[in-house]
């Protein structure tokens, strides 16, 4: 990996210039008032004013990005080493509440050693404010895209610098809170090599993306493309509207569905939606390959989406802890930015591993469900294959919910449920078909609203299917678009309150069946 400083790193105006169309830029920026600086504080800053031709440590203002207004604050890491005192701060502040009264996204572009430390404790408390105006801007449903550059520690990266809702990094970058200087003064030993770089943060699940700033306009345009989103669009109904439940028993749903060939939700991204740009982990240094996040566009709606993912060849992807994590990370984005959510349940279980339990997945899987059923936008679940346990149910409860038609939900895998209830695996076909497992029962009762066809099995025709499930999603998140928010809460807890009223009686009837013909069985053996 090649060293940081052997790289040429943009300055604030060169990296504005290749972000926002070409003299677009509009200065925000209002003449300095400095602190009381000592004398040699003042031979500083007149120095970095006359080395940067620039008054301070950041610049902001406003200008186009491909014709769209945006907000823009961005660091000259060579005022200073982009180090924020008081003067620093209030600009930056007043960018961005300017930028939330106006109502414009907002780009930041870190690139700073932290707190200076020429103005001590009143520039560290400054931090505080500066969070507080992100966070309103946030609050506001307003995006807020965070460039990180080299290099960037201290206050900066623990504040403004790490509550992006898309958070990319330069190739190479330095990204930490504590300086490797600082370190190695403090301990007398060098910090590890590569912890601190931009690519180890991304396989750490810290950053969403590595790109160059010749990268970066592309990755914002996709960005703002799904997340300012115009009035609800008029999606006419698809044919899937009147498809019904597969006439295939229940076991033999569960086969098609376990087909390894099946499409999961990366070819539903790649053939179902114009457009998805994947978020990468928790941000909080988790990422779990049994899920994925993005933020997409499925025709001309757009949403954030998360769901599970299919073990590939000698990857163990079950859905572990941070999997969970990393959905709730995804709630919280859409109900933020007033995106509608929609997940994608299809796993065969979650993981059983000492890991997994010493990281909490059950209380996963518990604030998950707590947190889905109580969110404050439209959602759709999407029941795409397999759902067995609490894997799939944390993924479940949505105002609507549409099944491929081979897909299925269970508490346990049918042979689980077998053994526990006849301390054997041979009955479980019929455990399933007694449980209720598949979409005809779901949508019976009311689970399932819209079903999309299988032609074959879905392993037949994956880019067909995945086609006819992007439609599909895309009509019911325009249906919901069009309702009151405060009336989705209500009818979504309605709808899981009369579960139990609804599936009863008939779940009851089948497992006498089944337990009539288990005991026929037995006593014929």
């Amino acid at each position: 990996m090649s060293a940081p400083q052997q790289r040429r790193h943009l300055n604030a105006t060169e990296l504005i210039s290749t972000v926002l169309d070409p003299e677009s830029f509009r200065s925000w920026d209002s003449p300095v008032a400095d602190p009381d600086p000592s004398p040699e504080y003042r031979q500083e800053l007149a120095a970095a004013r006359e080395k940067t031709g620039v008054d301070e440590s950041v610049l902001t203002g406003e200008g186009l990005f491909r014709g769209r207004r945006v907000a823009v604050v961005v660091s000259e890491f060579r005022f200073l080493a982009g180090s924020i005192g008081l003067a620093a701060a209030e600009r930056v502040v007043n960018a961005v509440e300017r930028a939330t009264r106006e109502g414009l996204p907002l780009l930041a572009g870190p690139a700073s050693g932290g707190t200076r430390m020429q103005e001590g404790t009143t520039a560290f408390l400054s931090m505080v404010t500066i969070t507080a105006a992100v966070r309103a801007h946030r609050q506001a449903g307003l995006p807020y895209l965070v460039y990180l550059r080299h290099p960037t520690t201290g206050g900066v990266m623990a504040s403004w610098g790490s509550l992006g809702h898309i958070t990319v990094a330069e190739p190479g970058a330095l990204l930490g809170f504590l300086g490797p200087r600082v370190y190695e003064a403090l301990h007398g030993e060098p910090f590890p090599e590569n912890v601190q770089m931009a690519e180890n943060l991304f396989d750490k699940g810290l950053v969403d993306a590595v790109v160059s700033p010749g990268q970066l306009p592309d990755i914002v345009d996709r960005a703002l493309s799904i997340l300012v989103a115009g009035p609800p669009p008029q999606v006419r109904p698809p044919r899937t509207l009147t498809v019904g439940p597969s006439d295939a028993g229940a076991w033999d749903s569960i086969a098609i569905s376990r087909n390894p060939r099946r499409p999961d939700l990366r070819q539903l991204l790649a053939y179902g939606t114009r457009d998805a740009l994947p978020l990468n982990g928790t941000g909080q240094g988790e990422k779990d390959l049994g899920l994925l996040l993005a933020l997409a566009r499925f025709g001309q709606m757009s949403c954030v989406v998360l769901g599970h993912t299919r073990p590939r060849p000698s990857q163990q992807t079950a859905m572990g802890p941070a999997s969970l994590r990393e959905a709730r990370r995804g709630m919280r984005l859409a109900e933020e930015l007033g995106l509608p959510l929609v997940t994608v349940i299809d796993t065969g279980g979650a993981a059983l591993s000492r890991e997994a339990e010493e990281g909490g997945l059950a209380g996963e899987i518990a604030r998950s469900l707590h947190d889905l059923i109580g969110l404050d936008c439209p959602t759709v679940s999407v029941l795409m294959g397999q759902g067995t346990g609490g894997g799939a149910l944390a993924l479940f409860p949505a105002d609507r919910t549409i099944a491929a038609q081979h897909a299925w939900l269970a508490p346990l895998p049918p042979e689980g449920a077998s053994a526990i209830v006849h301390r054997s695996t041979e009955f479980a076909a019929d455990v399933a078909e007694a449980q209720g497992v598949d979409v005809a029962s779901l949508h019976a009762h009311g689970m399932v609203e819209h079903i999309v066809d299988e032609r074959g099995g879905a392993a037949l025709e994956g880019r067909a299917f995945c086609q006819r499930l992007g439609q599909a999603i895309e009509y019911e998140l325009a249906q919901l678009s069009s309702s009151d928010l405060a009336e989705l809460m209500p009818r979504r807890l309605e709808k899981y309150r009369n579960v139990g009223a609804l599936m009863g009686s008939h779940r009851a009837s089948r497992w006498m069946n089944s337990d009539l013909a288990h005991r026929e069985a037995r006593q014929r053996r």
